[in-house]
């Protein structure tokens, strides 16, 4: 979810060093990787989308946080930072277009053709705007070389909608298995890494559970790194989440923070069950997964530490090192 003091924590942290919080990851000594066709050299963002375009012809803000009948394939131009008298500014939107609402997630994968993905999926209290800035952020964070996409489900964008938020989200379910089956049956395709944050993380386990359960190990093959950041999912749900994906299982990172604020209030939303982002390192790494703890990590009066893999160089190597291990 979207911070108002995300600028005041990347300063706070900028002075910590990883100090072993990352259990079981190695040194975080990687040389970055070498950009080649990343946003830096062609600031365009791939979409695919279930919310509802903002009109027609299309206008800011771009997309609504209401449910489109159909996934919407869309490209938005990037305007990288610029310095000025007021400081340097951040990525923002310039504009929005190519929508496609046919055959969107056929021309997805058809954009992304001959070059690995990075797909971001969003959390709750998300607006188009916001999911699209810190999906360049993480992208340019690692210094991800192919194409940037971005999942985007019609959060409402409030701090009251975490129920309808959560049914948003899974709602969108089947939109996002047809693109990644598109994607996976597209000849030429690249791998598809996939970074999901927060309540993005329940749909994205479900809706690789559906497609390993239609698809077969197959239909996974070209999923790559799966990073799950601060799963705002239910511990068991999780669990019988892993055993449907089997042996792919072992593709997943989760970074998690036993002092994730918003977890915890996520728990006591839910009667107390712990959320799997928020749960004891050695718990989640008995269910077969990767695990990076960032505990220590975020500040205790100026961040909730429950999106460190945007705001912390060194938790965003967690996520380029996973990518690395994935690659075709």
């Amino acid at each position: 979810m979207p911070l108002p003091t995300r600028r005041l924590a990347l300063v706070a942290l900028a002075s910590l060093t990883l100090s072993g919080c990352l259990g079981g990851e190695s040194p975080l000594t990687d040389a970055p990787l070498a950009p080649r066709a990343g946003l830096s050299r062609d600031p365009t963002l791939l979409i695919a989308t279930t919310r509802l375009p903002a009109g027609e012809p299309l206008k800011e803000p771009w997309f609504t946080g209401e449910r489109s009948a159909d996934l919407v394939f869309a490209e938005a131009k990037m305007t990288p930072p610029a310095d000025g008298l007021l400081g340097t500014s951040d990525w923002s939107i310039a504009s929005v277009g190519s929508l496609d609402r046919r055959n969107a997630a056929q021309t997805f994968a058809q954009a992304a053709l001959g070059r690995d993905l990075l797909l971001y999926i969003h959390g709750y209290r998300e607006s188009f705007e916001s999911a699209a800035t810190s999906t360049v952020q993480l992208s340019q964070g690692i210094k991800f070389p192919g194409a940037t996409g971005l999942f985007t489900w019609p959060s409402a964008g409030s701090t009251f909608s975490y129920v309808s938020d959560r049914e948003s989200a899974m709602w969108s379910r089947d939109a996002l298995e047809e693109l990644l089956t598109a994607m996976a049956k597209t000849p030429s395709g690249g791998r598809i890494h996939i970074v999901a944050h927060s309540m993005g993380t329940l749909l994205t386990l479900e809706t690789l559970r559906m497609l390993r359960g239609s698809g077969g190990a197959s239909a996974m093959e070209r999923i790559g790194a799966v990073v799950l950041a601060a799963p705002d999912i239910d511990i068991d749900l999780f669990a019988r989440g892993l055993e449907k994906l089997g042996p792919d299982a072992k593709k997943i990172t989760v970074i998690s923070s036993t002092n994730d604020r918003a977890l915890q209030v996520s728990g006591r939303l839910a009667g107390g069950i712990v959320r799997a982002g928020a749960a004891d390192r050695e718990r989640l790494e008995a269910l077969g997964v990767r695990v990076a703890d960032a505990s220590e990590f975020g500040g205790r009066f100026i961040n909730i530490n429950h999106d460190l893999f945007l705001s912390n160089p060194e938790v965003q190597q967690v996520v380029k090192r996973a990518i690395e291990r994935e690659k075709l």
